[in-house]
């Protein structure tokens, strides 16, 4: 069998498009995960050895901390692979995990009596809620969140770019209301701003507590031990995660849906933009920056496809399809405990990777954009219809009968110009001052706020 390569990977994310996913890898791999069990294997260890009610142990030493921390730091690959060695003969990977631990304690003179505390009193899912909670904090706090504030700050610098670039806007498709390029690309932002400081408030829960739940084991040991609240104070203090107070074998996954619906929300917002802009460019509103010895099309060469935005599109479809299945499975679980959500858990890298190829296309895709203020501003000529509904409302404001109806009968389905609208304001029965300020009026100065809104994102 040949080695992995890009070219024989079975799926995208780890294939044609590994550049953009390969950063994810040490939170969401295999490798990532067996580094994170061990992880929290030595921290529970170095902590048992802190509690004084276990006198069998005493607190570790500065050299004896040090081994701790040097199997972690020296895990590599290499080492990876002995512990699936273990596995291969265990048919566990939590318990290879521990054998790997207590062969390298084996071979200290004074930690080799603490071996057998080595996953003291731990059910598997101990060590994996934690571990995932782990990875998952770690892989949105320093890669999901850094794209994604990138994402918004860019869109929030295009809004100030293009504060007072006129453009017609396009409800159900059609000529409407105008606005201007910059105020629609501050609705993107703020839409994104919000779900930035939700996910940023996202909780990681955790629990440390035995079969299921009840410290039975721990308190058949040690009775005299308070042993939730030293639960507590391991999850939150030693690993720095959330701490849940009740569960069954297993942390019940509540937390993740709520990450992953999040995650629905954020691609959805994303997917909503992809589109638009794709839908920009097919107007004209923008042009895409060329790129030398790119192709747009096999057979038509002056094509200049927006491919980012579409792979963007399709990427954050897989993703959100892949984040809805773990949001609603992972918090039903038969009982005390099944093993559904172990074999489903292993999917985050291909739901996390699909988003991290949407973000990569999206970023690609902005940067070759160039807005195109002439080709907005010839549409919003060719469309002076849209000041009926300035006028209609000016007409109402000074009492004439029927504003909505006439304008409706002089516009509704026809295009008109600038003097067929001046020819009717003529007739209305309101000041002259109201007649001047509606006939100064274009489609490109009928804005409302639209600028300012954007500046001030």
């Amino acid at each position: 069998m040949p080695p992995l390569s890009p070219l024989n990977a079975l799926t995208p994310v780890d294939g044609r498009y590994h550049n953009k996913t390969a950063s994810l890898a040490p939170f969401l791999s295999e490798y990532g995960l067996i580094r994170h069990r061990l992880l929290v294997e030595l921290k529970w260890l170095e902590r048992l050895a802190e509690e004084p009610g276990i006198t069998e142990l005493s607190p570790f030493s500065r050299e004896e901390k040090a081994f701790l921390e040097d199997i972690l730091a020296n895990f590599d690959e290499n080492q990876a692979q002995q512990v699936k060695a273990i596995e291969a003969t265990t048919n566990h990977d939590v318990k290879a995990v521990e054998y790997y631990i207590k062969k390298a304690l084996k071979t200290h003179p004074s930690l080799s009596k603490a071996a057998e505390f080595t996953h003291f009193a731990c059910t598997s899912e101990d060590i994996n809620n934690t571990a995932y909670a782990l990875m998952l904090k770690a892989l949105i706090q320093e890669k999901i969140l850094p794209a994604l504030i990138e994402l918004e700050k860019h869109l929030r610098d295009m809004a100030h770019r293009y504060a007072s670039v006129p453009m017609m806007a396009r409800t159900h498709g059609q000529p409407a209301t105008p606005t201007t390029l910059g105020k629609e690309m501050a609705n993107v932002a703020y839409r994104l701003q919000r779900q930035i400081r939700f996910l940023q408030q996202q909780q990681y829960l955790a629990k440390i507590n035995g079969a299921v739940g009840n410290y039975n084991a721990h308190m058949v040991a040690y009775p005299d031990i308070n042993w939730q609240a030293l639960a507590e104070d391991f999850i939150k203090n030693n690993l720095k995660l959330d701490w849940n107070p009740y569960t069954t074998q297993i942390e019940p996954h509540d937390w993740l849906a709520e990450l992953f619906h999040q995650m629905i929300r954020m691609d959805t917002i994303l997917l909503d933009l992809a589109r638009d802009i794709w839908g920009y460019i097919s107007l004209g509103y923008f042009k895409q920056k060329v790129v030398t010895g790119e192709v747009g099309s096999s057979t038509m060469p002056h094509k200049v496809n927006p491919i980012d935005f579409e792979n963007a599109e399709g990427n954050l479809g897989l993703a959100s399809a892949l984040f809805f299945h773990l949001a609603e499975k992972l918090p039903v679980s038969r009982f005390q405990r099944d093993l559904t959500d172990s074999t489903v858990l292993r999917a985050l890298g291909t739901a996390f990777g699909h988003m991290a190829i949407a973000l990569a296309s999206l970023q690609k895709g902005l940067n070759k954009l160039e807005a195109s203020p002439d080709t907005m501003a010839a549409d919003l000529n060719a469309n002076w219809e849209l000041l009926a509904e300035p006028i209609q409302t000016v007409m109402r404001r000074h009492g004439i009968a029927n504003p909505y109806e006439k304008l409706k009968q002089l516009t509704r389905g026809q295009r008109v110009n600038q003097a067929t609208l001046h020819a009717f304001i003529d007739t209305l029965d309101v000041p002259a001052e109201e007649k001047q300020r509606l006939k100064a009026l274009t489609p490109a100065t009928y804005l409302g706020n639209a600028s300012e809104q954007a500046r001030h994102i």
